[in-house]
């Protein structure tokens, strides 16, 4: 099913296209005003050297007005074969349609809203008929059915016509055309942009990346924060002032030659300033009694110490290199940003 882009904004049909794969573009004269385009001509010669495929709108009151608008839009330069010149239905349009035809030229007889109207284009030879899906049911009526019976009645007959799905809405409205087995689809940018998204798909995509990133980053290089460092002797108040400015809600305590003592938290902080009052301020780091830390080798990679956070239930792990601090890992720095 070709797959066109429906839109008169210059800036999306760049980034549109950028894709790689759209068939072309579809744009009508309501696009443009909306978008306050004054030189129409500029514009689809413009756009006629960014697209594969043009589809732009050739009005007149009579067919022969219509051949000749077409043919004044070809003489700026456009490739007749690469343009398809897009007719509102009418007696005047279906005949319109077979002039155009005659000459070689490409033409979409669109504003479908019945298959009366369908059935007139495609037997005026139309490239392409355009039912307005999105419009019909504004108006209560069933769109779908009026696809269907166009798509079976190019099938059943053997016409040389391709159904173009337009006036999209919806997302759904992409699916109701793959379902319908229509030849073409017209979808604005906004619409587009999401046919991709799936909460699910976007659940697996970030499982795998995280997964990836445990097998392959070093514990040294998934480190966020600067490890505040601090010896034996140093003063709790200190070493407060320490975790303050660094934002770190732990701070290593290291021995006379450098190897960790161990790690003062925030939470035990709060715990013995509970059960000792303000006189815990006048103690030295190396005053109070330290659990062996809970430790991981800079060199290690990320899954080593994803499983030594499982099993030990800790927020911070002390990181070492060497047999010396090289800095904390937090849980937080497990994640993906």
């Amino acid at each position: 099913m070709e797959l066109y882009l429906d839109s008169a904004d210059l800036k999306e049909i760049e980034e549109a296209f950028q894709l790689g794969f759209l068939t072309g573009l579809t744009t009508t004269p309501t696009f443009m005003h909306r978008g306050g385009v004054t030189d129409v001509d500029g514009l689809i010669v413009k756009l006629s050297k960014i697209v594969p495929v043009l589809q732009i709108e050739a009005l007149g009151d009579k067919a022969e007005d219509v051949l000749k608008e077409a043919k004044r839009q070809l003489a700026l330069g456009l490739d007749p074969k690469k343009t398809v010149f897009k007719i509102p239905v009418s007696l005047e349009g279906v005949k319109a349609c077979n002039l155009l035809r005659r000459e070689g030229l490409l033409v979409n007889v669109h504003l479908i809203y019945t298959l009366q109207q369908a059935y007139m284009a495609m037997q005026a030879g139309a490239s392409y008929v355009c039912p307005l899906v999105g419009r019909l049911q504004d108006q209560g009526h069933d769109a779908l059915d009026l696809v269907d019976q166009i798509v079976f009645a190019v099938d059943h007959y053997g016409y040389d016509t391709k159904v173009m799905f337009s006036s999209v809405r919806t997302v759904e409205h992409v699916r109701n055309a793959l379902n319908s087995g229509v030849h073409t689809i017209t979808v604005p940018w906004k619409l587009m942009k999401v046919l991709t998204e799936n909460n699910f798909t976007q659940l697996g995509t970030q499982q795998f990346i995280e997964h990836t990133r445990l097998m392959t980053v070093r514990v040294k290089d998934a480190i966020n924060k600067v490890n505040p460092v601090v010896s034996a002797s140093t003063s709790l108040t200190d070493a407060i002032i320490k975790m303050t400015e660094y934002g770190f809600g732990a701070i290593t305590v290291t021995n006379g030659d450098g190897t960790a003592l161990g790690v003062f938290t925030d939470g035990e902080l709060r715990r013995k300033i509970q059960a000792e009052g303000r006189d815990v301020l006048a103690h030295k780091m190396g005053d109070f009694k330290y659990n062996p830390p809970v430790a991981v080798d800079a060199n290690a990679m990320l899954y080593e110490a994803s499983e030594i956070f499982k099993k030990s239930k800790v927020d911070t792990i002390l990181v070492t290199e060497n047999g010396k601090p090289a800095g904390m890992l937090d849980i937080q720095d497990m994640e993906i940003d």
